[in-house]
């Protein structure tokens, strides 16, 4: 999900060549230096239109076969992971102080989070692929790695919102949703707690239930107060520079997946305390209560997506691949499944309907953007300096930015 401004503070080399790295080795070693936190997009991409294709083991393929699909996405999703994990590390290691300025990066460190990201989706896809085949030991492998992502996530929202509230370089003028990435992944502790809470033992369940509603709601309410200075960003400057539109369906994404995480959670909830009374009652009226809040905030969703739709349309053909066309994917996810789910819940064939289809678009667009993703770095136009997130946005500096009416400072 990187913004690319029209106008670099660095030059960037041309398009389709690595000479400014030279020939051979020196190339393969730029390439490898200008290896940045946006390339786990394509893991959690992954990830994300598998995790909404499984949603869908009602409609066409039976249980079985939708689950042995499952299984194999899920491993190509720990592949893709492994690989890039591992060719980043390499970067930190081979050319050292680049970790420091990964993270204090104005840009690139918003990205620090899609790392967590990916790996949310790996976890819940432990409870829905690895407990099943595997028995109660991953059990108790889940519960540790819930609240181990769980803390880790937490430092990162607070450590990088420090750093984004006190860096010189970061102006409002130039914020786009991306902004929104450093809280995403500590919000997604409450998709985990939906997918692998009814799998753990009463006692334990709880605990995760509680800490992943909790998380949910900093998660919505902090991107709540971020949409709040994007929007009034778009106010007085319009829409961002064409190559950044597609981040803005990152904005979709909180909405939705507190809304998806909050019906999985009701559904979890253990049969064991009686706290509120018989907990067959409790679980009925949190089912009730979890799927009016769903719908109660998944509209903001949809107009998050219709914005950005509209925004997207007006300048497609200038719009060309960068890492920030995987925005077009997992946001929409948490979309997506929030449809299915509440449909479920209501028994709607309309909306299941509805959400199957644009399951079918998450997974179509996925391999189209993978397939982008593949010939880009063929021909160059990404892992080069300049042209990922190693340069700081300007969004004020386009054709597209709204301009002012000679009169408008006269106006009452």
């Amino acid at each position: 999900m990187t913004f690319i401004p029209s106008k670099r503070i660095n030059p960037a080399p041309a398009r389709g060549t690595f000479t400014h790295h030279g020939a051979g080795s020196e190339g393969e070693a730029g390439a490898a230096e200008a290896l940045h936190m946006g390339q786990f997009h394509l893991a959690h991409g992954d990830g994300g239109a598998r995790s909404a294709a499984r949603q869908n083991r009602h409609r066409a393929l039976p249980s079985p076969g939708l689950q042995t699909i499952g299984k194999f996405v899920y491993i190509l999703d720990l592949v893709l992971f492994t690989l890039v994990a591992a060719a980043i590390t390499y970067r930190f290691v081979k050319f050292p102080g680049t970790l420091k300025k990964s993270i204090v990066h104005p840009t690139e460190g918003l990205f620090l989070g899609t790392s967590t990201l990916s790996l949310a989706s790996i976890i819940s896809g432990i409870a829905r692929y690895g407990i099943p085949s595997c028995g109660e030991w991953l059990v108790t492998v889940y519960r540790i790695l819930f609240w181990i992502y769980f803390t880790v996530t937490f430092t990162i929202a607070v450590g990088q919102y420090a750093l984004l509230f006190t860096s010189p370089k970061l102006r409002l003028p130039d914020m786009t949703p991306a902004w929104l990435l450093p809280v995403f992944p500590f919000m997604l502790s409450g998709t985990i707690a939906a997918t692998g809470a009814g799998l753990q033992p009463p006692d334990q369940a709880l605990p995760i239930l509680v800490a992943g509603l909790g998380a949910q709601g900093f998660g919505l309410l902090v991107s709540i107060t971020i949409d709040a200075c994007y929007l009034s960003r778009l106010i007085q400057y319009g829409f961002p520079a064409p190559n950044s539109r597609p981040g803005m369906f990152i904005a979709v994404g909180p909405p939705a997946f507190t809304g998806l995480a909050i019906i999985g959670m009701a559904n979890n909830y253990p049969v064991y305390y009686h706290t509120f009374g018989p907990d067959e009652v409790t679980v009925q009226v949190l089912r009730v209560v979890a799927t009016a809040t769903c719908l109660f905030i998944w509209f903001l969703s949809l107009w998050f997506f219709c914005i950005a739709v509209v925004a997207n349309l007006a300048v497609r053909r200038e719009i060309t691949f960068h890492l920030n066309w995987y925005a077009y994917i997992f946001p929409n996810v948490g979309f997506t499944i929030a449809i299915i789910l509440v449909g479920k819940e209501l028994n709607s064939p309309g909306l299941i309907g509805t959400g199957s289809a644009m399951t079918l678009i998450l997974v179509i667009g996925w391999i189209v953007i993978a397939l982008n993703h593949i010939r880009a770095v063929w021909k160059g136009n990404i892992l080069a300096d300049g042209k990922d997130e190693d340069y700081y946005v300007n969004e004020r500096d386009h054709h597209h930015v709204k301009k002012l009416d000679d009169d408008s400072d006269k106006q009452a």
